[in-house]
């Protein structure tokens, strides 16, 4: 959009012809004549007034068009719905899979808010699904032309508001509002509520981008992200001889993933990141500490969303370059539990971890074994909590989930007193978040901060004592 500040605007002509009379708005911008005609002389006039109140406040003018700006962005705006698509395409090729299902997501959860009408629409629940797992999916809806789209997404395709008419403050807060909230009407999670609202927020951006509104309505709401309690709830945490006895309780259940989560527990390994190891990433002495070389972390997303037809994808280390590395040490115990599991199952494709048959876990004969799936080791993991644990402590969140054991194994490092930076660089955090996170998992604060309060009063001298002389 090429704007112009050299506007002339002409008296309205009238013209009589056989059948009816029509009235024309006459104007140039940068020398360019453009006309505009109408049924009425109200119409005109209203028109022509428009065009003048936007030369005198200095509103600049399309040079294709010929009207001011945000005019021209309203008449040329595009649907909710193709601007949805259109951001879903450009994200597509350079995002993970998990992050495109992620977008997909928040913008089928956004979009109902979004509908020029509900006349003629389809079940909610299917909207939303069609939205999901087609409209907002490129691989999906690539493989079919538009006349082969669902009816539900072919209704939406037609019965979204303009982006144009986005700017209004009021269209934003009911959107917000609608991502603040699960399916079923409550209140959804500060983290899932801070995720969606940023793609919601992307969106528009793009919108800027490509001129079809003036500035990210967002910003001018006053509509505040729930805070997320970031820090690591204590309860989770587990202590030494209760990660023993789980993980025994898992070989009890299913041996071949008795390292997995071994694994997790000694080493501090996302899940990911343990699916993702290979027999030639570990340094496994016969005695004493060994390592571990982290290159990468193994996510299961589903064969939607990938590029290829595999339902997990293989991916850098998060938070980091694609081809960067992490070394962890490995103690005596889990170099023991890591031996034992290379000698009874061996390995498929060079990877520890992978899909299994049969009494003794040995390996699918086919060329390419899978990674276990988080279904798999989930459905593991709450059988052996259930042999280990109480009734009262299966019911609390004490290591309610996998990833439970990796925050336990940082904050025994923290209560060990390994220096911060060092705990950092094993657990793949920086400092700050390392500390903001599990600050409240260091055990014994309170009582040393106590004893050195206590010290300090005593090196002040004798108490005094109050009272008459």
């Amino acid at each position: 959009m090429t704007s112009n500040y050299d506007v002339r605007i002409w008296s309205i002509r009238k013209y009589k012809g056989k059948r009816a009379t029509t009235y024309t708005v006459r104007w140039s911008v940068g020398g360019r004549a453009f006309p505009e005609t109408f049924a009425t002389s109200k119409l005109a006039e209203s028109f022509r007034s428009k065009l003048l109140t936007a030369a005198r406040e200095g509103v600049p003018f399309d040079e294709s068009t010929g009207l001011p700006e945000p005019m021209a962005r309203a008449r040329n705006s595009r649907t909710w719905y193709e601007h949805a698509c259109d951001f879903v395409d450009i994200k597509w090729p350079r995002a993970s899979a998990r992050h495109r299902k992620s977008i997909a997501e928040a913008l089928a959860n956004v979009t109902p808010a979004l509908l020029a009408t509900e006349r003629g629409a389809p079940d909610p629940d299917e909207l939303r699904r069609v939205l999901r797992t087609w409209s907002f999916n490129s691989k999906a809806r690539h493989r079919v032309s538009s006349s082969e789209a669902p009816r539900a997404a072919q209704w939406a395709a037609q019965n979204t508001m303009k982006v144009s008419e986005l700017a209004d403050t009021a269209v934003i807060r009911r959107a917000l509002d609608t991502l603040a909230l699960t399916l079923d009407g409550k209140a959804a999670g500060a983290t899932t509520i801070a995720r969606k609202r940023a793609v919601f927020y992307g969106a528009l951006r793009y919108a800027v981008e490509r001129g079809l509104l003036e500035a990210n309505p967002i910003d001018r709401v006053q509509w505040v992200t729930p805070k997320d309690a970031a820090e690591v709830d204590s309860r989770v945490v587990v202590n030494p001889q209760q990660a023993r006895d789980l993980v025994a309780a898992v070989r009890e259940v299913a041996p071949s993933l008795e390292a997995f989560f071994a694994t997790i527990y000694y080493a501090g390994l996302r899940p990911a990141e343990v699916l993702h190891l290979r027999e030639a990433d570990c340094k496994l002495p016969d005695t004493g500490w060994g390592e571990l070389l982290l290159t990468g972390s193994t996510q299961h997303v589903g064969e939607a969303w990938g590029d290829g037809d595999d339902a997990r994808e293989d991916r850098g280390l998060k938070h980091r370059p694609r081809k960067d590395t992490r070394r962890v040490p490995a103690c005596p115990d889990l170099v023991r539990v890591l031996r034992g599991h290379l000698e009874t199952f061996g390995v498929q494709d060079g990877r520890l971890f992978v899909v299994r048959t049969g009494a003794f876990g040995t390996p699918t004969s086919k060329p390419y074994a899978n990674a276990v799936s988080p279904v798999t080791y989930a459905a593991v993991w709450r059988k052996a909590r259930a042999r280990t644990l109480t009734e009262h402590q299966v019911a609390s969140p004490l290591a309610r989930r996998p990833y439970d054991l990796r925050h336990a194994c940082v904050s025994l490092w923290l209560n060990a007193g390994v220096p911060a930076t060092q705990v950092a660089e094993w657990a793949g955090h920086s400092v700050h978040v390392l500390m903001r996170v599990y600050a409240k998992c260091i055990y014994g604060q309170d009582e040393a901060a106590r004893r050195r309060i206590e010290a300090a009063l005593a090196a002040g001298g004798p108490r005094q004592t109050s009272g008459p002389a």
